[in-house]
């Protein structure tokens, strides 16, 4: 296993900073799109992330917001900045060494989930899977929604009725591979005991099974 690495990232006028983690022989690479007021230190987010280490994913944790901006609470729902911004910190992780050759994936949470999939609309094939976590995939660009390619699971708490809905809407809208899970038990931040670990432990089957190269027969 490799050590984290702090790295910053250029994103336009602004530098976003990040957390790298690649295992030995990773299948592919995990951006991850945080929620509303979550930076590279949500545990909840640095829970799931080991996990997918553990399964051979390497991860990468940022802030999608500087912490100027995030003092602007409106800027945690600018999808299109944080869409933007994604975009470029995937742009930077291919021109890495360590990361260059590895598939792209993509996991959100809340708003982050939108950005997760505005973000892999616009990079079709280069984006592999989407995971989203209690996620708001409505707030997407339905146009985005309908091109979307990499397969994509949205999990979402049984106890999160809302939040199911609107993951049922935007369900409606993919024309990929995906799955819709409603996690037992789990409410909108899945602090409920085991909750979250059934959420990463189906995001890492997720990206295991749909992050390396299609060769094997299904």
């Amino acid at each position: 296993m490799s050590a984290a690495s702090l790295v910053r990232i250029p994103a336009g006028n602004a530098t976003v900073d990040g957390m790298l983690e690649i295992p030995n022989a990773a299948v592919g690479l995990v951006l991850f799109a945080h929620g509303s007021g979550s930076s590279r230190h949500s545990p909840r987010n640095n829970q799931v992330a080991g996990v997918l280490r553990q399964a051979g994913v390497g991860t990468l944790l940022m802030d999608l917001l500087t912490a100027e901006e995030d003092r602007d609470y409106s800027r945690r729902f600018d999808i299109a900045l944080l869409t933007r911004r994604l975009l470029q910190a995937a742009h930077w992780a291919v021109s890495q060494p360590a990361a260059r050759e590895l598939p792209l994936g993509f996991f959100g949470a809340s708003t982050g989930a939108a950005a997760a999939l505005e973000a892999a609309a616009v990079l079709g094939g280069q984006a592999r899977a989407v995971v989203s976590r209690g996620g708001r995939p409505d707030l997407a660009d339905r146009a985005a929604l309908g091109s979307v390619t990499a397969p994509t699971l949205l999990l979402v708490g049984g106890l999160d009725d809302g939040v199911i809905e609107l993951n049922r809407q935007a369900y409606d809208q993919l024309q990929c591979e995906k799955e819709l899970a409603i996690v037992p038990g789990a409410s909108h931040l899945f602090e409920e005991a085991g909750t979250l670990e059934a959420v990463a432990r189906q995001a890492a089957a997720w990206f295991a099974e749909h992050l390396p190269a299609q060769q094997r027969s299904r």
